[in-house]
């Protein structure tokens, strides 16, 4: 019988940096959203990776913890907390850098809060495809100065280049001890908030710039039907009237392209007929709500 090790590894970065674009590329599945618009990411959603030479003798949960950046509002708050929590009982640390926009402002905190921390810290600088070289190593070697990282790896999170062997390098960080989860399941988002992040990316794919991040997508019904299919019922909020016509669309047409889009990918996901219900509802302090916050899978922070 071949020892199992199992660990916790925080993937954390400037947002837009690629993170969920990596956690994907890992678990060898879609189970974080990926949006080209910064601090989609608000719950702590979990990709497990298994790793092997043959058989899978390693389990690696992924934190991908939502880009850590200047908190202003309550929203934001809860997810920079989500973000150190998830740091915090991790085996190893990912920092995940975008070596084209950089985001200092945002990174040298990020460096400065690593510098003291315990755990074995990853560089990782992301978009090998469209870097030039000799900035790269510039820059690898500038921020191992401010932090002492164990390893640095130079990959395109988005083409796979250089993940396997940051991905070996990781698993070896691991430390034995029994999976915390069962071979098959590669998240513990439970589905009914995986559904719902689907919807609020799909939201985001097609509302681009009208659409302001103070929407969100709360899980109402999630139910199997006799016929094996499911029913799902879910509802846009957004914080003011004017928003409602912009998710709606003409004649309803931009709420059914949503709904449409997001029920074929998560039929595709979950491998059953999905029939999903989309409601649109103005809630003017929404951020402000602790139950709402809950119900999408974030702490609710003072």
């Amino acid at each position: 019988m071949t020892e199992q090790r199992c660990g916790v590894v925080a993937v954390i970065g400037a947002p837009n940096a690629g993170k969920s674009t990596l956690v994907n590329q890992l678990v060898g599945q879609k189970v974080a959203i990926t949006s080209a618009k910064a601090q989609t990411t608000r719950a702590r959603m979990l990709g497990i990776a298994l790793h092997g030479p043959q058989k899978p003798t390693t389990q690696m949960i992924l934190v991908d913890t939502p880009g850590i950046f200047a908190p202003r509002r309550r929203l934001d708050r809860a997810m920079v907390s989500a973000a150190w929590e998830g740091a915090e009982s991790a085996d190893a640390i990912v920092l995940l850098v975008d070596p084209v926009k950089q985001r200092r402002h945002e990174l040298e905190p990020l460096l400065e809060a690593l510098a003291g921390r315990p755990e074995r810290k990853i560089l990782v600088l992301n978009k090998v495809d469209i870097s030039k070289k000799e900035p790269l190593l510039a820059l690898a070697q500038e921020l191992s100065q401010k932090v002492d990282f164990a390893e640095i790896f130079f990959i395109s999170a988005l083409n796979g280049e250089g993940v396997g062997e940051m991905k070996d390098a990781l698993a070896a960080l691991m430390p034995d001890g029994p999976w915390m989860y069962p071979e098959d399941q590669v998240s513990d988002a439970s589905e009914r908030l995986l559904a719902a992040e689907i919807t609020r990316e799909q939201l985001y794919r097609q509302l681009h710039e009208e659409l302001p991040y103070d929407s969100a997508v709360r899980p109402e019904l999630y139910q199997h039907r006799p016929d094996g299919s499911l029913e799902i019922h879910q509802q846009i909020v957004v914080a003011r009237e004017s928003q409602r016509p912009i998710v709606l669309g003409k004649g309803g047409q931009r709420i059914k392209a949503i709904g449409e889009a997001a029920r074929t990918e998560l039929a595709e996901l979950l491998g059953v007929k999905v029939h999903l219900f989309l409601h649109v509802k103005v809630l003017e302090n929404w951020s402000e709500d602790k139950e709402l916050f809950e119900e999408m899978g974030l702490d609710w922070v003072k």
